[in-house]
């Protein structure tokens, strides 16, 4: 049990790197400058990456985590490559996600 714990907290961690990764994508790098006025700007740059990166994540690990829990588990029980195979499917959900993400932001002016 505390296994499995560790395995899907480790899962959680890739999770949350890919949506920082998103949102470094989304937003771009941080603009540099001498300016206090623009540092400012820059710490809620870094505070936006932080925070709505950290709930992508999280949103992505929720999915991923009921996803192997409900249907992968018990079909990639005993495949000896079931650690790339959830690796391109927790990919995936990230780009899944991602989209949406852009789609309600962007397009849609949702979020």
């Amino acid at each position: 049990m505390i296994k499995r714990i560790l395995n899907y907290l480790g899962w959680y961690i890739v999770a949350i790197l890919l949506g920082f990764l998103h949102m470094r994508i989304v937003l771009g790098p941080s603009p540099k400058s001498d300016n206090n006025g623009i540092q400012f700007l820059n710490g809620i740059h870094d505070f936006v990456l932080l925070y709505v990166g950290t709930i992508i994540g999280s949103i992505i690990a929720v999915i991923f985590i009921l996803f192997d829990v409900f249907y992968f588990n018990k079909k990639i029980q005993n495949n000896n490559k079931a650690t790339i195979f959830r690796f391109i499917i927790i990919t995936i959900i990230t780009i899944i996600v991602g989209s949406t993400h852009y789609f309600l932001e962007k397009i849609a002016n949702v979020v």
